[in-house]
């Protein structure tokens, strides 16, 4: 006998409300990533002394993905609004050029991995959590190596410790913690993210 508790596995094929809320993610985020990269540009002074420090902040820019994938739950939805956003980023002006698509692309494979490993049918916040880590592997290991080469040992892995926790907090916590506030408005009526906040 089957649970009637039990999350049923997501639908691959996506709905056109799919895929206008996944644009509207990756666009709202696109330009939050604008206004990140200034804030990430303001705190270098600060960190002078502890460089791997100013990572706290690393999680934002792998917000969209984790977001996007606990809203829409289809085969996806993780990769393309982090890539999206990613790209929106470029055509703002990133600091990053077009490197900043890659990141996107490699973040969002990352989020969308803990999502493929659930089959698509888990949703709580060990799940978020983890999309968040996965997420922020890619800037935890290229990062130093490619923009901080003079980093000692030990700053290499208190890099990489701080992005992948605040990967896992702003953008995992965090998205878990927007679903939980959107669904009672109705926002997220056209989703099961908006129905069946119980399920973990």
């Amino acid at each position: 006998m089957t649970s009637t508790t039990a999350p049923a596995p997501a639908r691959s094929r996506w709905r056109t409300v799919d895929i206008v809320v996944a644009g509207v993610v990756a666009a709202a985020f696109g330009v939050v990533f604008f206004y990140w990269n200034q804030l990430w540009n303001v705190l270098e002074p600060a960190f002078v002394a502890f460089p791997p420090g100013r990572a706290l902040i690393y999680g934002m820019w792998l917000l969209p993905g984790v977001l996007g994938g606990l809203i829409i739950r289809r085969p996806g939805a993780a990769l393309f609004c982090e890539l999206v956003a990613a790209l929106i980023s470029a055509a703002l002006g990133s600091s990053l050029g077009l490197v900043v698509v890659l990141y996107g692309l490699g973040q969002g494979l990352g989020a969308e991995l803990a999502f493929a490993a659930t089959r698509y049918r888990r949703w709580g916040l060990p799940v978020a959590l983890l999309a968040g880590g996965l997420a922020g592997l890619v800037p935890a290991i290229v990062d130093p190596i490619a923009y901080y080469p003079d980093f000692t040992a030990g700053w290499r892995i208190a890099w990489a410790a701080i992005v992948v926790a605040s990967s896992m907090l702003i953008a995992g916590l965090g998205s878990w913690l927007l679903v939980r506030a959107l669904a009672p408005t109705g926002v997220l009526a056209p989703f099961a993210a908006g129905r069946d906040q119980h399920l973990t």
